[in-house]
This record gives C-alpha cells, structure tokens and sequence, in this order.
C-alpha cells in the first residue's frame, strides 16, 4: 500500500501542518481525527488495515489530517471567541491548502469527508457548509452541537454565543437554511451517519438526522447497540459505510 508523508508551514494556522496519504487512487477520503488523535491516528488504530483491500484496489485514498484541537474548543486557556475563531483558520487551512492538494494528486471526481467523535462534527460541519466540494458524507459517533450540555460532556465554548458559533453549529444553521441552491447540493450528498443507541448525544444525531430530512436532504442514521464510541467499533464501521 502506498503511503506518503506531507508537511508545511502554514500561514493560516501559523504553524506546521502534517497528513499521511493511503493508497494510490480512488475516490479521496478526507478523514478528521478525534479530540486526541492526529494524523496518523487513523494508523494507529488499524482503521486503515481494516480498508486496506479497498485502498490497494485504487477504490478509497485516504488523506489523514492533522488536528488543532487543543487550541480550539479543547483550549481552556483561551476565551470562547478565540477558540472558535482558531476553529475557523483551521477550515481555511482544510479548504485552502488541503483540498488543492488533494485536487493535484488525485482528480477522482469523488471527495468523501469522514471523521469520528470530534472527527465527525468537523466532518459535518464543513460538509453542510461547503457542500459543492463534496460527494458523501460519513460520520461516526458524533456530537454535532458543541453548545449542548450532555451528562459529563459540557458546553465546549462556556455559554458563550456569536454569528461565528452559529454558523459552526450544524444543528443550529441547518434549522434556518433555506438556499435552494445549498440545499441542492446536499441533496445529490450521499450521507450516512453511525451512532450508538446509547451515546449521550444520540438525541442530538436524531435531530440533525430528522433536520436534513426535513430540508429534503435524504441521510441515512444506522444505529449500534451499546455506546459504539471507541476505535473497536469504528474498525467495523469504516468497511462497511466507506
């Protein structure tokens, strides 16, 4: 299997920014890590063994990023406005200079965007708001209002609230969207979500899975048993929904 090392400065972020690439052709897979994972998490955790016929095959290629989590939501150090304006040079990076990338190395006319935990809200996020770049959706365990206060987890920007954290709230954009031409575009999306039946926020999938339905956006929710939230699960999931 192919597997290449990229790094490069960047301006956006104002630091370096590492991917690993799986595979030598195929429809693009851009994969998002979780909260603590970083590029080569999906590595680590044998996801990419557990795709690897489908990668030699030239079916899925794989593009493994690198994660700014620690200074966005997960940065208790910095004020709520900071963390999600950090949040945004993060998807400038994404679109900007990953996605041109991307493009060079492999015209498939088919880009996937993919992530667990944190993973799949960014995933989500930058799916419903850039829907033109994207072909399917596919998103595992979850939490896509990062406002919500769920059992253990909390409200990640502390009560605080402006027209950046709207915009970057999937459950709360989505309610209000009303472009023709947005909704177009998420409707030829192929979207498919996997959560466990008792994950804290799958009431929260439920909503956001109802939402696109409700916008004529046809999405698919598979439900597993137990709380589904850990790589074990993710390693059945990947093959079957990628």
């Amino acid at each position: 299997m192919r597997r290449d090392y990229y790094r490069w400065y960047s301006h956006r972020v104002q630091r370096d920014m590492e991917l690993l690439v799986f595979g030598h052709a195929g429809a693009k897979v851009m994969v998002f890590p979780t909260r603590d994972g970083n590029f080569h998490e999906y590595e680590d955790l044998n996801i990419v063994h557990c795709l690897a016929e489908k990668i030699a095959a030239g079916h899925l290629q794989l593009w493994c990023l690198d994660n700014v989590a620690t200074e966005t939501f997960y940065c208790s150090a910095c004020h709520p406005s900071e963390r999600i304006r950090r949040h945004i040079q993060y998807e400038e990076y994404v679109l900007n200079e990953v996605m041109p990338l991307m493009q060079r190395q492999n015209p498939h006319s088919c880009t996937i965007v993919h992530g667990c935990s944190l993973g799949a809200f960014q995933a989500v996020n930058l799916a419903l708001r850039h829907p033109q770049h994207f072909q399917k959706l596919v998103a595992f365990s979850g939490r896509y209002d990062l406002t919500l206060n769920v059992d253990a987890f909390h409200d990640l920007l502390g009560g605080y609230y402006d027209e950046n954290v709207y915009f970057h709230t999937p459950s709360h954009f989505l309610r209000n969207l009303n472009c023709q031409q947005r909704l177009a575009q998420l409707s030829h999306m192929d979207i498919v979500m996997a959560v466990g039946n008792e994950d804290p926020f799958l009431q929260n999938n439920l909503q956001l899975s109802e939402m696109l339905h409700s916008k004529g956006v046809r999405n698919q929710l598979h439900l597993w048993d137990g709380r589904a939230h850990s790589a074990g699960y993710w390693r059945r999931m990947a093959p079957m929904y990628l």
